[in-house]
């Protein structure tokens, strides 16, 4: 796909949802135009920026801020101040972090290496603060050695005032500086850099961790690093791929959608590959940072509610009792849609609908390629069976439209 078509700007976006609007463009997808905040694809070896837009506008970090409190473990370990198995204890100010949380009790200990391997795995507030106490004494004293590594580093629109992320005004950073951190990642700790491919944690009896999906997308080129979401700053995330021997660092901010945001960066990274790098594109610590405030992508009262938000139109096959008949409906669905030939199947959306407080769970192909839901929904009323074509905008909570 030409590299103009899928990330060139389609026009700024005036929505009232987004206050700074300028900060956020609309990207080509399969299913029609998604809505993304800043992005950038720099090339690690020679520090040439390959695609990007808005690079330098402010945001909140998330999760992605477990980076530099990442990056300054690897400093300990490389210095010697710190082991793979030196203890970590946990506070009760640890302990009492929001999830996601490991949930050690203040008092108990997990080793540096445990550490390293959960915050990339499931991406654990506690575990954070515990490191940041381990190292710094405390946590406000490790966000001041975060925030001074990334001066070092060259990340000049970046602060922090904690080592996990959750929300927290003082913790602002940049797609161009949060490239500059992916890269030094990857260039100044190779020999701590494999610990980004860790999927999963036991601890105890459990088995925790999701790891980075992108990393699973791209195989077998996609090798690190991670995602961060808080309602502000919406679906965000830095990864790095090594393809034809040259490794390429991507950033991806502002998704409205955690699978969005993950297709985007797999066909962001397929455009950057085709690009030629013979040192004339700008580096990217030459990029402006803008300065400003970091927009809200979810206010507070539209963050953790039921949305569709996504471009193509669904495919509503019937509603029914239970999650499982429902799934199922949706199998045969998809099915059906590859046998017919289309190529991108869409997403499983299993709505819950409530109505007299009875629950259905309505059974959804999602965000479908144009054309695709009315082929199936043709095809489906052929052989008498249910199926209704759903624009986007058709969701809206209560969403008694699906009853069926």
């Amino acid at each position: 796909m030409n590299s103009r078509l899928l990330v060139g700007l389609i026009g700024l976006l005036a929505l009232a949802s987004f206050p700074a609007a300028a900060q956020f463009t609309q990207v080509v997808s399969p299913s029609g135009p998604v809505t993304a905040g800043p992005y950038l694809i720099a090339d690690a070896q020679t520090g040439e920026t390959l695609l990007q837009s808005n690079a330098g506008a402010a945001w909140y970090p998330a999760s992605l801020t477990k980076l530099m409190t990442i990056y300054v473990v690897f400093q300990d370990l490389k210095a010697g101040r710190l082991t793979l198995q030196t203890p970590v204890p946990f506070s009760q100010h640890a302990a009492s972090m929001e999830p996601s949380k490991l949930g050690v009790p203040p008092g108990q200990s997990i080793t540096v290496e445990q550490a390293l391997e959960v915050l990339v795995a499931f991406s654990a507030n506690d575990v954070a603060a515990a490191l940041a106490e381990r190292v710094s004494g405390s946590e406000p004293a490790f966000a001041q050695r975060m925030t001074q590594v990334a001066a070092q580093l060259g990340m000049t629109a970046t602060t922090f005032g904690n080592a996990n992320g959750l929300p927290n005004p003082q913790n602002q950073t940049t797609a161009r500086d949060l490239a500059i951190l992916g890269i030094a990642l990857a260039k100044d700790f190779p020999e701590y850099y494999g610990y980004f491919q860790t999927r999963d944690f036991v601890y105890g009896n459990r088995h925790i961790g999701h790891g980075v999906k992108f990393v699973e997308m791209y195989a077998p080129y996609a090798d690190g690093l991670k995602t961060g979401f808080i309602c502000a700053s919406g679906f965000n995330l830095v990864g790095s791929a090594i393809r034809d021997g040259r490794r390429l660092v991507g950033v991806a901010l502002g998704f409205r959608r955690a699978d969005l945001r993950d297709e985007f960066l797999v066909r962001l990274f397929d455009d950057a590959y085709k690009l030629k790098t013979a040192g004339g594109r700008p580096k990217v610590w030459q990029l402006r940072n803008e300065g400003g405030t970091p927009p809200h992508v979810f206010d507070r009262g539209d963050c953790g509610t039921i949305r569709y938000d996504m471009p193509g139109d669904a495919a509503w096959l019937g509603t029914y009792g239970d999650w499982g008949s429902a799934r199922r409906v949706y199998d045969r669905g998809q099915a059906d849609l590859a046998m017919l030939g289309v190529a991108h199947p869409g997403k499983e959306y299993i709505l819950p609908v409530t109505i007299n407080k009875v629950t259905r769970q309505a059974a959804i192909i999602a965000d479908l390629e144009p054309g695709a839901a009315q082929k199936l929904c043709d095809w489906y009323r052929a052989k008498k069976l249910f199926c209704e074509v759903r624009k986007p905008q058709d969701f809206a909570a209560p969403f008694s439209g699906f009853w069926h």
